[in-house]
C-alpha cells in the first residue's frame, strides 16, 4: 500500500510537495520521513536516478528526474513495479505542470496544489487489488513504458545510516590527525632548537668569557 509521498528539489532538498498524511500516518511514518530527510541529503549528481531503500516494513523508493526528487514510502509487500509505475505518474504530470518554476522557487513547499493530483493517483494505487480493479490495460500501458525494475538499485538503510557513521568518523579522524600534525610539527622544532642550543651552548659560553676578559683586560 502507498503511505505517503514527498517531492523535493534534488540540488538543495528543499520541500516542493507532499501528500497530506493523517495523523495516524503522520505518527506511524515520522521515523521513516526523517529517514527520507537523511535520504534527500545524500543524494548527489552520481546518484541512481531510481533507487529502492528498506526500511522495516517499509520501503522507500525513490525517482530522480529534472533536478526533482519524486519519493513514495510503501508497505514492503507493494511491488516495486506499482511504485515506480506511480513515480513515473508523478514526475510527468509534475513536470507538465512545474517543471519550468522548480529552480526559481525559494519558499517550502510552493506547489501544494500538486496534492490534488497525488491524492488522485495515490487512490488508483493505494493497494494491488485496488490497482488492479482500475484497469488492466492502464496499468499494461504504464508498465510498458517502466523500465525493468530488476534494474533499479536496492539498498539497507541501516548501511545507509553505518555509511554516514563511517564519514562522520572519518572526518573525526581526519581532524585529528592535522591536529596531531601540528603538534608533531611543533615539538619537532623545539627538540631541533633545543639541539642547537646543546651543541652550541659550550662554544657560546667560550667566546663570551672571551670578549669579557678582552674587555676587562684592555678597559
Amino acid at each position: 500500500m502507498v503511505k505517503s509521498t514527498l517531492v523535493v528539489r534534488a540540488s538543495d532538498a528543499l520541500p516542493l510537495a507532499a501528500s497530506v498524511d493523517d495523523e495516524q500516518t503522520e505518527q506511524a511514518l515520522s521515523e521513516h520521513k526523517q529517514q527520507a530527510k537523511l535520504i534527500f541529503r545524500r543524494i548527489g549528481p552520481n546518484s541512481e536516478s531510481r533507487c529502492t531503500i528498506e526500511s522495516g516494513p517499509y520501503n522507500l523508493h525513490y525517482l530522480i528526474a529534472e533536478n526533482v526528487i519524486y519519493l513514495v514510502i510503501a508497505d514492503k509487500s507493494y511491488p516495486r513495479k506499482l511504485a515506480f509505475s506511480y513515480l513515473d505518474e508523478l514526475s510527468k504530470e509534475f513536470q507538465t505542470s512545474y517543471g519550468a518554476k522548480v529552480d526559481n522557487v525559494r519558499k517550502p513547499y510552493a506547489f501544494v496544489g500538486f496534492d490534488t493530483f497525488m491524492s488522485k493517483t495515490t487512490r488508483l494505487y493505494q493497494d494491488t487489488r485496488t490497482a488492479s480493479a482500475a484497469g488492466s490495460s492502464h496499468l499494461d500501458k504504464l508498465n510498458d513504458e517502466l523500465q525493468d525494475v530488476t534494474r533499479i538499485m536496492t539498498k539497507n538503510m541501516e548501511e545507509l545510516l553505518w555509511r554516514g557513521d563511517s564519514l562522520d568518523r572519518m572526518s573525526h579522524l581526519s581532524t585529528s590527525l592535522r591536529s596531531e600534525s601540528e603538534k608533531y610539527r611543533r615539538a619537532a622544532r623545539n627538540i631541533n632548537l633545543q639541539a642547537m642550543i646543546r651543541q652550541y651552548a659550550p662554544i657560546g659560553a667560550v667566546v663570551l668569557l672571551l670578549i669579557i676578559f678582552i674587555y676587562w683586560r684592555f678597559s
